[in-house]
């Protein structure tokens, strides 16, 4: 009987150990867009970390580290059921269960990083935390194609700390904000002994912020530089490519392109529309390229349009310069399983489950990679990012530097809570790596111009249609981390992680006398 009770007991305070986890990474969430609460979500942090601290052996920690992620991950990725509902009748009943599946999935991130740090001997155990967590979420932007979504170090992109992206990345972020959490939770737990831990946690916050402070590029002068144009349709994802709308979309856009110069500024020398902009392939459109042309004047466009070769598909964005002529074409080459592309094709197939995003078959073809576009001797190169590609700090290494990063969206798909501005988000944060502008057109919204020390200098609000005429700001200097990337910190990582996964050395007894 007492054998019951005490096991009653046990799987009682487990659940509880879990319901708390799974509150605490909601509240961590809370630090990412559109809420960017960056102080309730570090709080969140260092609840996660000091239930951590409490639980009882590898799978304890296990069962934390799992219901934190599963919190964090079902609030912040909440807009991942937005697709589903395009199309309600059809796939609908798939939300839920995406969202589910892919919280879990994700947690099992954390879970391993926890279960690891738990067989750590007690002392390293906290150290050990920082390691394993910060290795799964640089893990988790690479394997499987990766998904670097809301990753731990972009809870600070509301904050001058996000200008050390410049130097150590996102990533780099991570290790610092779970350093600063472990020695803050280090401290607070034994007071009298653990206060130089706890002034090592403060001094860590400080210098993020206050750091951040002191080393954020100053206001650029604008004057007497090129004038772009973004512009933004605002096209419904059930209605965009509905016949009897996507005349209204396409003749919006051109009207758009059209627009005299905004006052006080000249005639804008490139103009952006975004992701899929065109409902034609790039072979069939040559009357819209030239009537786009026409409308532009002199400068060039940049738009979204797939493309056909040798029978793939291609998700595209081409360069057209006067006359409709197509100057340059990239194709994006970091596709979104299950969106642009089906893994296990012929599975899902048998349960008529196909991609969400996908308008070709057999869903796209991946270009060959980072490549930039000439864009003129004002404007300098571009990066094209699609889309997806702007969350993925590795997608913006191209065998040269470019002038400016230039994404192309169509965030319709994410819903109007939480996705478009956490993909915003993550674009400041590509811009402050790169140390470079960021033009950002998106269908729906946000469409934004950002500086390379990550401000928004201008934008269009979410859910309107309009454009937008502003300077594009020059590139900042070379960043430490635009030539390093995440080698160095991967290095490191990975050799930490490998040592404190060692099997612990028993020294016997007679072995200690006869070393003293």
């Amino acid at each position: 009987m007492p054998d019951t009770q005490g096991r009653s007991r046990s799987r009682l305070q487990t659940l509880a150990q879990l319901a708390l986890a799974v509150a605490a990474g909601a509240a961590l969430g809370l630090g990412q867009a559109p809420w960017a609460l960056t102080w309730v979500g570090f709080a969140g942090l260092l609840a996660i970390v000091a239930l951590f601290a409490r639980s009882r052996g590898p799978r304890g920690a296990l069962a934390t580290g799992w219901g934190a992620g599963f919190g964090y991950f079902a609030l912040v990725l909440n807009w991942v059921t937005e697709p589903f509902q395009v199309d309600a009748a059809t796939t609908g009943w798939m939300a839920p269960f995406a969202l589910a599946l892919l919280a879990a999935g994700l947690a099992l991130f954390w879970a391993l990083a926890f279960w690891c740090a738990g067989r750590a001997v007690p002392r390293r155990r906290l150290f050990a935390l920082v390691v394993f967590w910060s290795t799964v979420e640089l893990a988790r932007a690479y394997v499987l194609t990766g998904f670097a979504w809301a990753t731990l170090g972009s809870l600070w992109a509301p904050t001058p700390a996000l200008q050390w992206a410049a130097w150590i990345g996102t990533h780099g972020l991570t290790v610092l904000t779970l350093g600063s959490a472990a020695l803050l939770v280090a401290g607070l737990r034994d007071l009298r002994l653990g206060w130089p831990r706890l002034a090592a946690g403060l001094a860590g916050l400080a210098v993020l912020v206050a750091g951040g402070t002191a080393i954020t590029p100053p206001m650029q002068d604008l004057s007497g530089r090129p004038v772009v144009r973004l512009v933004q349709p605002n096209a419904p994802q059930h209605q965009k490519w509905d016949r009897a709308f996507v005349p209204i979309f396409f003749e919006r856009q051109v009207e758009y392109t059209a627009a005299p110069a905004s006052e006080g500024l000249d005639r804008p020398a490139l103009t952006v529309w975004p992701e899929t902009a065109l409902p034609m392939l790039l072979e069939n459109a040559e009357d819209a390229l030239a009537r786009i042309s026409d409308a532009a004047g002199p400068a060039k466009v940049a738009l979204g349009i797939q493309r056909v070769e040798e029978g793939t598909w291609f998700n595209s964005l081409a360069l057209a310069g006067p006359g409709g002529a197509v100057e340059a074409t990239y194709d994006k080459h970091h596709l979104v399983p299950f969106g642009e592309y089906m893994p296990f094709a012929a599975l899902f197939a048998r349960i008529e489950v196909g991609g969400l995003a996908q308008r070709a078959a057999g869903g796209y073809g991946a270009g060959p990679g980072p490549r930039t576009i000439d864009l003129g001797p004002d404007l300098g190169r571009a990066l094209p990012l699609i889309c997806y590609e702007a969350v993925f700090p590795q997608d913006l290494r191209a065998p040269q530097r470019p002038d400016l990063l230039l994404q192309i969206t169509n965030d319709a798909w994410f819903g109007t809570v939480s996705g478009p501005y956490q993909h915003l988000a993550q674009a400041r944060m590509r811009a402050v790596e790169q140390g470079l502008p960021l033009l950002r057109a998106a269908n729906t919204g946000v469409s934004a111009v950002i500086d390379g020390a990550g401000r928004v200098l201008d934008s269009l609000p979410l859910g309107e249609a309009g454009y937008l005429d502003t300077p594009l700001p020059p590139p900042l200097r070379v960043t430490l981390y635009s030539r390093t990337g995440d080698l160095p910190l991967a290095i490191l990582l990975g050799l930490l992680a490998f040592t404190l996964s060692l099997p612990r050395r028993r020294v016997s007894v007679d072995a200690e006398s006869a070393t003293t």
